[in-house]
């Protein structure tokens, strides 16, 4: 199981949102995990390691454009490749 493409360095800042600045499209072309506080986490829009937070879903409700609304966590974020 060796992959032999090369994987980018993973960003301190980066957005699953197209439209952000932070959005890196070579880095989710591979699967990409994030542990926060020692858990890995699915559901994370958003991430910053230096600053130390992460933004959610904030269950179904939606703002005025039909996206989701977003709460921020702060912790220990790790991301990784799988």
């Amino acid at each position: 199981m060796n992959d032999t493409t090369q994987r980018p360095p993973l960003p301190d800042h980066l957005s699953i949102d197209p439209r952000s600045k932070f959005h890196v499209a070579a880095v989710f072309e591979h699967d990409i995990g994030i542990n926060f506080n020692g858990k890995e986490r699915n559901d994370v829009d958003e991430y910053c390691i230096s600053e130390g937070w992460i933004k959610v879903p904030a269950g179904k409700a939606l703002d005025r454009k039909g996206n989701p609304m977003l709460i921020k966590l702060k912790g220990t974020v790790e991301p990784f490749y799988r």
